[in-house]
């Protein structure tokens, strides 16, 4: 019984170690903050292990929801790929999240750009960064964001576009009808045509509950919020940036936005672009398995939750695209 408990011990802190290992990334982290707008914004400057600077920088621009500056961990992997390629990341936690001040869901998307475009001000200024190589990644709601921002910022050196949608209410047509039976479509559409009337003429949230039903969790806030971005579409701020390299990153099992929509736009108003796709991967660029066996892989070995190739492809991306150059060709 002694043996068996001792290998028992042994095999776990062995397992342990190996978790503990996973979730240890070669990075410099460092708290940082800046203030926009009369509010303090907390974030992260994650550095590469080794090496001085001046490095070149990733500016992260989220995606929907009430995020923090590392995504609770997700971004690690990302920023450490970046980092092997000689490149830092910076990442502000959302307004009212991780100690920035103010309410994400107060803001437009005009205000998103601006917050960004403070970032990178920021960035500028700081002696371990290279000004001349500042580019921006961000992933789906940022897809709205990060055209402003290039648009305003010629001299950013590239954009990553993670999953991307063009327009709002094309996109949240498809994502309604992603994943309903065919029995359910008439109804939907009908309560999404009385939403659409409702958010166009500025209706309040009780209005709104009214009308409708049950709401679920939709809250008065993220009611406004709707109200304030509704009618958000890329396209104009896609043509405005044209000169900036693109990575558009598409995944195949993605029903919350329409890739081949969002393909042939940016095909179209972006020159520049370079279009990766990854078949087997979901919104999130993870793979489209099981939820435990994400949670797992989350736990166990994070570097291997986002699809194959993924991480990978975004550095050899960075370093590939000179300043003030073109960007790579795609072979995906």
């Amino acid at each position: 019984m002694i043996r068996v408990l001792v290998v028992v011990v042994l095999v776990v802190a062995g397992l342990a170690g190996v978790v503990a290992w996973q979730h240890s990334y070669a990075l410099r982290e460092e708290q940082v903050s800046l203030t926009h707008d009369g509010k303090l914004l907390q974030g992260v400057l994650a550095m590469p292990e080794e090496g001085q600077g001046p490095f070149g920088l990733v500016v992260f621009v989220h995606g929907d929801g009430p995020v923090d500056a590392t995504h609770e961990t997700f971004y690690r992997p990302i920023w450490e790929a970046f980092a092997r390629a000689g490149y830092a990341s910076l990442s502000f936690s959302k307004p009212g999240i991780g100690g920035s001040q103010g309410d994400w869901l107060d803001q437009s998307m005009a205000d998103r750009a601006d917050e960004t475009l403070a970032g990178v001000a920021w960035a500028r200024a700081h002696p371990d960064i290279d000004g001349r190589r500042i580019g921006l990644w961000g992933a789906s709601q940022a897809g709205w964001v990060m055209p402003k921002v290039a648009a305003r910022d010629p001299l950013l050196q590239f954009v990553i576009a993670v999953s991307p949608a063009v327009n709002w209410l094309r996109q949240g047509r498809y994502d309604l009808l992603a994943e309903l039976d065919p029995a359910q479509v008439d109804a939907a559409l009908r309560r999404r045509e009385s939403t659409l009337s409702l958010m166009a003429r500025g209706a309040s949230f009780d209005e709104y509950r009214a009308t409708v039903g049950d709401v679920g969790d939709l809250t008065p806030a993220r009611w406004a919020f709707n109200i304030r971005n509704h009618l958000s579409d890329a396209s104009a701020d896609l043509q405005a940036m044209s000169g900036t390299p693109v990575l558009l990153v598409l995944a195949g099992h993605d029903v919350n936005v329409d890739v081949a929509d969002t393909e042939s736009v940016y095909r179209l108003l972006v020159p520049n672009v370079s279009v990766a796709h990854y078949p087997g991967a979901t919104h999130s660029l993870v793979d489209d398995v099981a939820a435990w066996r994400q949670t797992l892989t989350a736990i166990a070995a994070p570097r291997r939750l986002f699809t194959d190739g993924f991480l990978t492809d975004q550095a050899r991306f960075v370093t590939a695209t000179p300043v003030g150059g073109r960007a790579p060709a795609s072979g995906r």
